[in-house]
């Protein structure tokens, strides 16, 4: 009897931004996203991450971010860069299946 592959979820996910971050030392053009543990979501609410509720955000992506923004630094993010790196987030939390889901609806299922 074979076996389905279950497709683990990647770790860290990068974004490449759309308006690069100004930051002493060199511009931030790409952000690679963790996928948070447990206590990265102290005092947070999953279903606010879902929502895309901006202060969630502001709390979080401090956390798992490298390099690690700072709030002043995503409140200035370009609304296409805050949505961007929003959706990598919602898909850490997604099952596999949601994922197939989506991908299927949009037609960009690679099965």
């Amino acid at each position: 009897m074979a076996e389905a592959a279950t497709q683990k979820a990647p770790q860290t996910i990068t974004v490449t931004l759309v308006e690069p971050i100004r930051r002493t030392g060199g511009d931030i053009t790409e952000v690679a996203l963790r996928k948070p543990k447990a206590g990265e979501l102290r005092h947070l609410k999953v279903e606010d991450l879902f929502a895309t509720d901006v202060n969630a955000l502001i709390v979080l992506l401090p956390r798992i971010t490298n390099p690690p923004l700072i709030a002043s630094e995503i409140e200035q993010l370009e609304t296409e860069d805050l949505l961007e790196i929003a959706g990598a987030v919602k898909g850490f939390f997604m099952p596999p299946a949601m994922k197939e889901a989506i991908a299927r609806a949009l037609g960009t299922d690679q099965s």
